[in-house]
């Protein structure tokens, strides 16, 4: 359970930067590489289907993690985060405007990966911790 929790955080983290990533460095390498403008990422639907992988990771990396380490402050950091990410997708360029967008989506993927570091940081120094073990009454 611990490595799955693990994991689940480095992946939840690894999908948020390479939106940020996305969102940042596409419109650079379209300008150098023109030919990349035809690849999937260059359309909307990618931005989705990102937010669209990152929701249900995030959720259950959070959710394990504060199971183990009870601060439920990372939660709400980390869905704060989400509710950024799926306002820039459901609200688009057309309501927020390119920058809007591109602002809203690198603040949320920041969040979120940051929500992500601490729970990953939390959850090792819960298992680090040399605490008794709970004793049922």
């Amino acid at each position: 359970m611990k490595l799955l929790s693990i994991s689940a955080d480095k992946l939840a983290i690894s999908l948020s930067m390479l939106c940020v990533l996305h969102c940042l460095a596409l419109p650079l390498l379209l300008v150098v590489v023109p030919s990349l403008a035809v690849l999937p990422m260059a359309q909307e639907s990618f931005h989705f289907w990102m937010v669209m992988a990152v929701l249900p990771t995030s959720i259950y990396a959070l959710t394990l993690g504060c199971k183990k380490h009870r601060n439920t402050s990372v939660v709400a950091y980390g869905l704060a985060g989400l509710a950024a990410l799926l306002a820039a997708v459901l609200l688009g360029e057309h309501l927020l405007g390119e920058v809007g967008e591109k602002l809203l989506t690198t603040i949320g993927a920041s969040i979120i990966a940051v929500a992500h570091f601490k729970n990953f940081s939390l959850c090792r120094s819960h298992d680090k911790c040399a605490c008794p073990a709970e004793q049922a009454s």
